[in-house]
């Protein structure tokens, strides 16, 4: 699977809300933070199709538009795109950035404490 670009992102993170869409739903869902047209929403569709991200159901009429990749999918081949490609692998490092360039409550420091404590190394 190929990375999705930014305005997939967008489109994928509306089709995950729920089974299926229909066309108009899908730009209502979208128009307040892109204020794309139908025609471009629809052209990201299809171009998401031929990609393997999407699936069109043309039996129905209107056509209902689905997702085929999910969110988990998406979000783990994005960690590994960046864990390889800025810290070379090396997840302590990707951790310790993150820690050191946020801030985390106590309950998150204690579920990252119990999360290493359970992990074989």
């Amino acid at each position: 699977m190929k990375k999705l670009s930014d305005s997939e992102w967008l489109v994928m993170e509306v089709l995950w809300r729920k089974d299926y869409f229909v066309l108009g739903d899908i730009v209502e869902a979208l128009q307040e933070k892109t204020h794309w047209s139908r025609n471009t929403v629809h052209t990201y569709l299809t171009r998401m199709e031929k990609k393997g991200l999407v699936f069109i159901d043309r039996k129905h009429e209107p056509h209902q538009y689905s997702y085929l990749i999910s969110r988990d999918d998406c979000s783990k081949r994005e960690r590994e795109e960046l864990l390889n490609k800025v810290y070379q692998g090396a997840v302590g490092d990707l951790v310790v950035a993150f820690l050191k360039e946020s801030k985390i409550t106590p309950e998150e420091k204690e579920r990252l404490n119990k999360i290493l404590d359970e992990m074989e190394v």
